[in-house]
């Protein structure tokens, strides 16, 4: 059997990693003529990072990125309303990550170039569409694909048994197979992202969420251990402030749109807490990004026959929880289990696609209404010039109800995940 994975971010790399570890051939090709380690930071969550440490990665990862030990919500003065264990310090046996997205993608990539060969990543290549009637003839052959160079739009033409489209919210294949009605909706939130060096603040591995969505909100974690090491902290920052109303369609999601100082920092003025200087974090950015906060409507189906989405292309989703990026790792897990245990490609690709969409359908419906943003605003509302103690503000049930709705986007059960058999269809050395 040969796959074809169409891009090679975090959940396509990952995915030619977990095939090559089941004896699986696979090829990668990807648009950008060249793959750097771009983007900020992002959050693994301890189901996807064992995902990773049983494809072998454990060190690398070490290296790389930052346990985070805690999370922090807060209102806009700062004043503490709740603060939840993360990783090992919630009981997994795995941590959460910190880490910057384009060094983990280079990560990936070098395994991938090592262990498959450095022609195992196409890189410059487009998916342009598949050959005509390839879809409806894919119960025998390879399926036919025209790709597209493109530094010289040269077409291509190429085939596998089997396609993955993990090419992102935009994927042309995810376009392909879904034609109409599958727009971007905008949630109305623009975020501002960057990374900022600073002093440590808390324990230097904490998270901190600051004010709601319905105004602006503040996203803060460490993600470098070498910074670490020397006594200071790279912090990577998300602002998020609702400038419009929600649900209008956008074709405008570009993930390196440029941001400016001037349009962000203004929402935040006065926003300096006993333990993060806001205004000065947003400032001290060497470069920010800005981008729509977007998702897509869960799908009734992904693929069909032997075609199959995965990650973003499959479940765009708002990033709530951490579950993006962690969520791309996980379906590229099972999707080669799948492949792996099932002599039939498009029986595979079905099993695959039902036990992911059971699980990715209701993070996508769940981030429209983050509860635990609820609590924080009330308690704004009722203890509008601070706090000290958020029991004098909430009660012991609205506490708990404010942890359930964290439990229900941000966590796995963690017995479950700890005694869950492993996903590793090993027949190769890793």
């Amino acid at each position: 059997m040969m796959v074809m994975v169409i891009g090679a971010g975090i959940g396509g790399l990952t995915t030619a990693l977990s095939l090559h570890a089941a004896g699986i051939d696979c090829t990668v090709v990807e648009a950008v003529p060249e793959l750097k380690p771009l983007g900020v930071g992002i959050n693994l969550q301890p189901h996807a990072v064992r995902e990773l440490v049983d494809l072998g990665l454990r060190e690398d990862l070490v290296r790389t990125g930052i346990p985070t030990r805690a999370l922090t919500y807060a209102t806009r003065r700062g004043d503490v309303v709740m603060t939840v264990p993360r990783g090992r310090a919630a009981g997994y046996r795995w941590p959460q990550l910190s880490i910057h997205r384009g060094h983990l993608q280079m990560l990936l990539l070098r395994a991938v170039q090592d262990r498959l060969g450095q022609d195992a990543v196409r890189a410059g290549l487009a998916f342009e569409d598949f050959a005509p009637g390839a879809l409806e003839r894919a119960g025998a052959g390879p399926i036919k694909v025209r790709l597209r160079e493109t530094t010289t739009g040269r077409q291509v033409a190429d085939g596998a048994d089997v396609v993955v489209g993990a090419d992102g919210v935009h994927s042309a294949v995810r376009a392909r197979l879904h034609p109409r009605g599958d727009e971007l909706r905008w949630s109305g939130i623009t975020m501002w992202r960057g990374i900022t060096e600073r002093a440590p603040y808390f324990d230097g591995a904490t998270m901190v969420v600051v004010g709601t969505q319905d105004g602006a909100k503040i996203v803060a974690y460490p993600i470098c251990p070498q910074a670490r090491a020397r006594g200071r902290a790279l912090v990577n920052w998300v602002a998020e402030v609702r400038t419009a109303q929600a649900g209008t369609a956008t074709t405008e999601a570009d993930w390196w749109r440029a941001g400016r100082l001037e349009d962000v920092r203004p929402h935040f003025a006065g926003w300096v807490l006993p333990y993060l200087d806001v205004p000065e974090l947003i400032a001290g950015a060497g470069r920010i990004l800005e981008y729509p906060m977007v998702d897509k409507e869960p799908l009734p189906y992904w693929g069909a026959g032997r075609v199959t989405l995965l990650g973003d292309a499959a479940h765009p989703m708002y990033p709530v929880g951490s579950n993006g990026g962690s969520q791309a790792v996980l379906d590229a897990r099972y999707l080669a289990l799948a492949l792996a245990s099932e002599p039939d490609p498009a029986a595979a690709l079905a099993r695959y696609e039902h036990e992911r969409r059971r699980q990715t359908d209701g993070l996508v419906r769940s981030g429209h209404r983050f509860e635990v943003d609820e609590m924080v605003k009330l308690a704004e509302q009722r203890a509008p010039g601070g706090f000290t103690d958020i029991s004098e503000v909430l009660s012991a049930q609205e506490l708990s109800r404010m942890a359930e709705a964290h439990r229900r986007v941000a966590d796995m059960d963690v017995q479950t995940l700890n005694e869950r058999p492993s996903w590793t269809v090993s027949r190769l050395p890793l």
